[in-house]
Parts: C-alpha cells; sequence; structure tokens
C-alpha cells in the first residue's frame, strides 16, 4: 500500500495550477507585451530558488463521481525566493485569471504572504498587475448583497511597513486595492506605458464627466512626478533589477544592520576634478550628481525619486562597502531651493535611513524655501519643517559637507543643531540668515539714500558694502569663531566621509 494515487492527483493539481488563466488567457497576457505571473517570479529572484506555497488552491471542478476534472488556479501567486543568497518573500498577482479581481482571489493566501514577511522577518516583493481586490459590479449579484468596505489583512501591511522592506512593482494597470498596495511599500516602480494606477479607472472617471484614457489618468509619467510612486522604468527586466538592487542597500528586517560589502575603491582616492566643480560666480549650476560620483564608491550610487521633488537628490551609496543614505542638493532646479513637493521627499527619505538605520550624507547647496505665491499656496514652510523635523528625530549618524549655499530655516536642516555636528565645508561654502545678494538694498536702505543727497554714487557705494560684505562672508570667518567645525579641500571629501562610515557603522554594531 502507498499514496502514489494521491501523489498523481498532486501532480494534476500543480500542473492545472501552472496553466494559470488557460493558455488563451496567457498568450493575450505576452500580446500585450507583458510577462505572465510566473514568468516574473522567475525574473525576480535567484535561479531555483523559489518555493511556491499554496500552488493548488483555487476552484475545483468535479464530475459526477467525485473525481477532479480542471482546478481553476488562484490569481495569486506566492513563495519564498532568494535574492543574491538572502531570501524574500515574493508575490505576484495573475491578471490571466479575472484580471486579478477578487471573484477568483482566495484572500487567505495574500494575508499569508503578509503574515509570513514580518513574523519571519523576510523583504516583501509585491508584483501587482490588476485589482487586487474588490471584483466586478456583477459580483454584487453573485454574492447577493453589496460588501461594506473592508480589506482584510490590511493590518499585516501596515504592519509590514514597520518591520520588514517592502518592495512593489506595478506591473499593469492597478486600481483600487491594488494601487492602495503599490503605495503601502517602502519602494514602488511603474514601468513605462505599460503600468498605470488608479483609485478607479477611466471607466468609473466618466461618470463624473471627465474622458480619459488609462495612461492619461494614471500613468507613470503623472505618479512618478507626483510623488506617489519612487521611479519609472522602460521595461519589466528594468524593474526586477531596481528591486533587487534597492533591497542589497538594507537589512532583512527593521532592527537588523544592513550588509558591508568588500569594496575595491580606494578609500584614500581624491579626486581633482572635486577642486573646479563648484563655479565661482553664485549664479553659475554645476552637476551635483558628478560630485556623487566622485566621492562615494564607484557605481555604487541607487538614486530613487529622480523625477519628483527635484531639488533634493536622494539615493544610497556606498563608503569603503558600508551603505549610507545620501540627500544631495540640486542646483540645476530651483537653484536648490526646497519647495513642499522636494520637502516632502526629503521628509520621507530621512524617515525610511532611520527605520532601516543607514547613516546619513548630506551634501548641501540650499539657497533656502522656495519663495513666491504659489510656494505659499503649496504649503512649503509646513512641509519643509516637518522635512526638519525628521532630520533632528533621526537616530542614526549623519555627516554634512556643506557645498556651496546654506541659508535660513532650510539651510539650517542641514544637520541637527543640537547633536555634534560631524560637518565640514568646502572653500566655496556660503551660509546665513538670509543671501546678502537679495538683502543688502533694504538693509542698506538709508544709507544708500543719504549718498543720493549728498551727490555720491548710491551705485558705486552699493558695491562698497558689497565688497566689505563678502570679506566678511568668507567661510574662514566662520570657522575663526567655530561656528563651522571644518573647511576642507574638497579632494578629501571622499576620505573623510569614509572616515566617517566606519564610525557610524562601529556606533550601530554598539547599539545593535
Amino acid at each position: 500500500m502507498t499514496w502514489q494515487k494521491e501523489l498523481e492527483e498532486l501532480a494534476q493539481r500543480q500542473a492545472f495550477a501552472e496553466q494559470m488563466g488557460g493558455a488563451e488567457k496567457v498568450e493575450r497576457q505576452h500580446a500585450r507585451g507583458k510577462l505572465d505571473a510566473r514568468q516574473r517570479i522567475a525574473g525576480i529572484v535567484d535561479a531555483g530558488s523559489f518555493r511556491e506555497i499554496g500552488k493548488i488552491a483555487g476552484s475545483g471542478s468535479y464530475d459526477d463521481t467525485g473525481e477532479l476534472t480542471h482546478l481553476a488556479a488562484s490569481n495569486y501567486i506566492f513563495g519564498r525566493g532568494n535574492i543574491e543568497g538572502r531570501p524574500v518573500v515574493v508575490t505576484a498577482d495573475d491578471f490571466t485569471v479575472r484580471g486579478g479581481a477578487s471573484d477568483a482571489s482566495i484572500h487567505r493566501k495574500m494575508i499569508q504572504a503578509e503574515k509570513m514577511a514580518h513574523e519571519m522577518g523576510m523583504p516583501l516583493i509585491r508584483m501587482i498587475d490588476g485589482t487586487g481586490g474588490g471584483g466586478s459590479v456583477k459580483s454584487i449579484e453573485d454574492y447577493g448583497a453589496t460588501i461594506v468596505p473592508a480589506v482584510p489583512g490590511w493590518g499585516d501591511v501596515v504592519a509590514n511597513l514597520d518591520a520588514v522592506p517592502v518592495v512593489a512593482l506595478a506591473l499593469g494597470p492597478t486600481a483600487g486595492l491594488g494601487a492602495a498596495r503599490i503605495v503601502a511599500s517602502h519602494y514602488s516602480v511603474m514601468v513605462k506605458g505599460l503600468s498605470q494606477l488608479f483609485s478607479a479607472g477611466p471607466a468609473l472617471v466618466e461618470a463624473i464627466g471627465e474622458a480619459s484614457d488609462k495612461e492619461s489618468l494614471g500613468g507613470s509619467g503623472i505618479h512618478t512626478r507626483n510623488g506617489v510612486v519612487d521611479d519609472e522604468v522602460a521595461n519589466e527586466y528594468e524593474a526586477f533589477a531596481a528591486g533587487r538592487r534597492f533591497l542589497s542597500y538594507l537589512p532583512g528586517q527593521v532592527g537588523a544592520l544592513a550588509a558591508r560589502t568588500a569594496s575595491s575603491d580606494p578609500v584614500h582616492r581624491r579626486e581633482e576634478d572635486l577642486l573646479s566643480l563648484v563655479p565661482r560666480d553664485a549664479k553659475q549650476v554645476y552637476s551635483m550628481r558628478r560630485a556623487m560620483r566622485m566621492i562615494f564608491d564607484t557605481d555604487s550610487l541607487f538614486e530613487m525619486g529622480r523625477l519628483w521633488g527635484r531639488a533634493a537628490i536622494t539615493a544610497f551609496a556606498r563608503l569603503d562597502g558600508f551603505p549610507v543614505a545620501v540627500i544631495a542638493s540640486d542646483p540645476s532646479f530651483l537653484g536648490g531651493s526646497w519647495e513642499a513637493k522636494t520637502s516632502e521627499k526629503v521628509e520621507r527619505f530621512v524617515k525610511l535611513a532611520d527605520q532601516f538605520k543607514l547613516p546619513i550624507v548630506h551634501l548641501v547647496d540650499n539657497p533656502g524655501f522656495m519663495i513666491g505665491k504659489a510656494a505659499e499656496e503649496a504649503g512649503t514652510i509646513r512641509y519643509g519643517v516637518e522635512a526638519m523635523n525628521a532630520i533632528y528625530r533621526a537616530t542614526v549618524p549623519l555627516a554634512s559637507v556643506v557645498v556651496r549655499r546654506a541659508f535660513g530655516i532650510a539651510g539650517s536642516a542641514m544637520s541637527n543643531a543640537d547633536k555634534f555636528q560631524y560637518r565640514f565645508a568646502w572653500p566655496s561654502g556660503d551660509w546665513g540668515s538670509l543671501p546678502i545678494e537679495g538683502g543688502i538694498e533694504v538693509a542698506y536702505k538709508s544709507e544708500l539714500e543719504q549718498v543720493a543727497k549728498d551727490g555720491g554714487d548710491p551705485a558705486a557705494h552699493l558695491e562698497t558694502i558689497r565688497d566689505r560684505l563678502n570679506k566678511v562672508r568668507s567661510p574662514f570667518r566662520s570657522a575663526e569663531k567655530f561656528s563651522m567645525e571644518d573647511i576642507i579641500d574638497p579632494r578629501d571629501t571622499r576620505p573623510l566621509l569614509c572616515e566617517f562610515a566606519d564610525l557610524a557603522w562601529r556606533k550601530l554594531e554598539r547599539r545593535g
């Protein structure tokens, strides 16, 4: 006596599950330029590492004798796999089965995937394609009643945000719960032209008198510019690579420490081009990203959120193999001034770094908060103060380098002034309560008026005042009074930040 018959039925059920929504619907998925759910899982985890959980869950059909004739697969696939050898929970919506709607879902599978991630301390990857929740209007009649809104297992989604890194890849049209599952993550990606995200799709939007299609309503061109989604990529394979790389900088769970990698980049590498990077003319811009490439370990920069809040660059990088979180001003956008979206972006990123215990490096060229009527209407000061509050609340070590400007409240958000300030400034550093260029005429108005009354030349006198102030505003004068700790040769930035990274990680390891 053996259990061979049952094993044969198991194999048959597994074979039905691998058919997903059937050959015709799988082909339709491929014809849209989309991978199917099983191809997606194979594409993101290490080869051969995936073990599926609940593979034969679905809806069985039986003949009159009770024998299985077919198994309609669930539209949600999950299991454990590895990424660079580290275990992760990976999930994929199967759009070939009822377009990912709840009609074909088994809610417990999604709930168990979320529970597995936070209870086992494993990063979670969601590959989302479809609604993932509410079903169709027709399902109301099938059910026999309308459903009072509730999301089974949403508490587990929330728990994961506090427990493990969560990656969400939007790989098709996503609405309702599907869209919510994308947003409820630490890092999210959309594929240009392939994925869209909306609270409700075009058909429902038309009911309020707005005509639109999927792309114009919720394409990546919208949501990677407004901050709903972090990044936009060209195809699904780039989405997989982005998700894998994001996870490479983070620990497997909150409370653990990220891994240091071997680095062949010399700690004491000094880049000559840093010496001439910042123009002497304060009105000229330069590439902060170029500076970052010269300072951090070669090929270690991973920027997230590039297309929104653009006055600040937020990225992960490595210093002598140690992972760090980087905030850097971008003087090529709004002169580096923080507007509402930039401030929101900085706040989010600082909180992410602090949650996963990554030391922060802040490269500063901030002329202040954006000013003007539009900035006031956007609530810039509120978002700006929240960004500064996040920096003050951060518990991880932070080092700041004042590359050029630091003015006003926004400039003071370079670091927590109530703690030891691990800080350097380049000779190009320029700081104060407000830029003198915009305040000389106001501050010296009476003096200039008197010069005019006396028959003098106010313009020439203004230049005399400016020359006098420029000598006082020298960063060396601040260093004399120890209000700036150190003025450094820009070429020494990398060695000094590598020293910071080493000390910061020693502290984090002692803290546990």
